[in-house]
């Protein structure tokens, strides 16, 4: 599955890091070569529950409360939801830019 994730970021965050984005990208990995586990089905409480505990906790090192995390995850969804495909790319970026932690992918 090839595909400019960028271009998908860029029409959320207009000024989007692109190193940024490639971190994303090398952390996802293998998981963005199916179609079904690069994108984020916000309808799917346990994907939600996988978000907020391995990324927004692990990855990102958040200590905030399980309802404030839920809650930023919310609002990206609310964001993307014109997109009948919410990219798990896209919605990293966003996670990570609304916690100022784009720096943790831009090295």
């Amino acid at each position: 599955m090839s595909e400019d994730w960028a271009v998908d970021v860029k029409k959320y965050a207009p000024s989007a890091d692109d190193k940024a984005i490639a971190g994303i990208v090398r952390y996802l990995g293998i998981a963005l070569q199916k179609r079904d586990s690069a994108l984020v089905s916000f309808s799917d409480r346990d994907e939600l529950i996988r978000v907020r505990d391995g990324f927004l906790k692990k990855k990102l090192g958040l200590t905030a409360s399980d309802a404030e995390l839920d809650k930023a995850i919310a609002a990206v969804g609310e964001k993307l939801k014109g997109d009948r495909s919410k990219n798990r790319v896209t919605v990293y970026y966003l996670l990570a830019e609304q916690f100022g932690k784009l720096a943790a992918f831009s090295s």
